[in-house]
């Protein structure tokens, strides 16, 4: 239901200069959005209004392992909502688990977030060591090294499954159009999972793109649905090293990008034989691995 927001002038050394107060204003309510007075000019003219921006907040996440202090992991920005499926993604992706079954349970606030892992989870701290607050646009900035995440290995990857352009671009039009936050605000990235026929099964969203594909991971593996096999995964953004690493550790064996990859991302689809997509529009795309399961496409 809408909700009625007031805004005060938030620059209380700059008055002259700030967007300043208005009337209130009725408003969608819906997490990782909040609204922020801005002025908007069009045509010559300039009106003043609330917008919707999404939200960025630092999330704290640390590992307890058996008979251990708890390891930091550090901070990561990300947009509120889903902090649990967030990080089970993470931790999976880093390889501290590999099921549910390697969690004994969850404590988490509103800012903070603890993974009490059980008896038989191998945790090695000093393989996860970052030095700085992780971005909400980047998913390996402050580790020392990604060496380790070079080594991690997903489930085998399956071959059943065969794609064509006709099922790529629903895939892409159904990310558009369950993009709820990007809708509102525009500053949100998105991933989908998505059946061999293109609907759409589950979607994430988070001003983080690693963000979005750590709950999409998060929530499959909370429902006891890893590892992935028949299935595409979609991104809003460019195909980077770290959404294929993921996605492979989550087993998806077709990755589709609506922007380009980059040649860590190839490379290392080609290793493990997944097939990536980039380039994804409507009418067209560009097959850069795994030709194998794209309908036309060579084998490869």
């Amino acid at each position: 239901m809408p909700f009625r927001q007031w805004y005060l002038n938030g620059c209380r050394f700059f008055a002259a200069s700030a967007i300043t107060q208005y009337a209130g204003c009725t408003t969608r309510d819906m997490d990782g959005i909040e609204q922020r007075p801005v002025s908007r000019v069009m045509g010559g003219k300039t009106t003043r209004e609330p917008d919707a921006v999404s939200v960025e907040a630092a999330l704290s996440i640390s590992v307890h392992a058996p008979d251990s202090e708890p390891h930091s992991l550090g901070l990561t920005m990300r947009t509120p909502g889903q902090d649990e499926n967030l990080v089970l993604g993470l931790l999976l992706s880093e390889g501290i688990i590999d099921t549910m079954s390697d969690v004994e349970r969850v404590e988490e606030s509103s800012a903070a977030i603890e993974i009490h892992l059980s008896e038989g989870a191998s945790f090695a701290p000093s393989e996860h060591i970052r030095r700085t607050t992780t971005t909400s646009s980047c998913g390996v900035c402050g580790r020392e090294s990604i060496s380790t995440l070079l080594h991690i290995h997903g489930p085998p990857l399956s071959e059943e499954i065969v794609v064509g352009q006709s099922e790529v671009s629903l895939a892409i039009s159904g990310l558009r159009s369950n993009q709820k936050i990007f809708e509102l605000t525009g500053g949100t990235h998105a991933c989908a999972r998505v059946s061999p026929s293109g609907g759409i099964i589950d979607i994430s969203e988070d001003i983080g793109r690693h963000n979005a594909m750590d709950k999409l991971v998060g929530a499959a593996m909370g429902s006891d649905q890893l590892p992935i096999c028949n299935e595409m995964v979609v991104v809003s953004g460019r195909a980077s090293f770290e959404l294929v690493q993921k996605a492979l550790r989550a087993g998806f064996p077709i990755f589709i990008a609506v922007g380009a990859p980059s040649t860590l991302a190839v490379d290392l689809a080609n290793e493990h034989g997944m097939t990536l997509i980039g380039f994804a529009r409507d009418d067209r795309m560009t097959v850069f691995s795994g030709n194998r399961r794209v309908a036309n496409g060579s084998s490869g």
